[in-house]
């Protein structure tokens, strides 16, 4: 299981990047192994502020479709459109070219509340 350390966590299996005052978020590797082929990822936010925890988005598999949490406070600022035309690059590349959405953080105070990779691994189990 693929867990970087260099990243932020959601018990929503969100992966989150952050980089200043903009956040990187996907979805993590077990999140895609559970969810199956990955077919279609869908944001209507973009350029929306929204509050942590509010759905940004929906990811469908070939069996389901998930909503995406967001895992700070923000203003979406940009979509992954790669992923219009290939969403399983989800399935081989989360925490590459799978990323999803890039935040701009309104809250700095809500990234103490993400899980570490220590924690996210007790999480899942792994």
């Amino acid at each position: 299981m693929n867990i970087p350390a260099n990243l932020k966590y959601t018990k929503d299996h969100e992966w989150v990047k952050i980089e200043g005052d903009v956040a990187t978020v996907g979805i993590t590797d077990f999140a895609q192994k559970e969810l199956g082929d990955i077919v279609y990822v869908e944001v209507e936010t973009l350029d929306q502020t929204l509050d942590k925890d509010e759905v940004f988005g929906t990811v469908e598999a070939v069996k389901t479709v998930s909503d995406l949490f967001l895992p700070l406070s923000g203003e979406i600022i940009e979509f992954n459109e790669a992923l219009e035309t290939t969403p399983e690059t989800v399935n081989t590349d989360a925490y590459g070219d799978g990323w999803m959405i890039k935040v701009k953080i309104t809250n700095m105070d809500e990234v103490s509340e993400l899980l570490d990779s220590e924690q996210y691994k007790e999480l899942i189990g792994a």
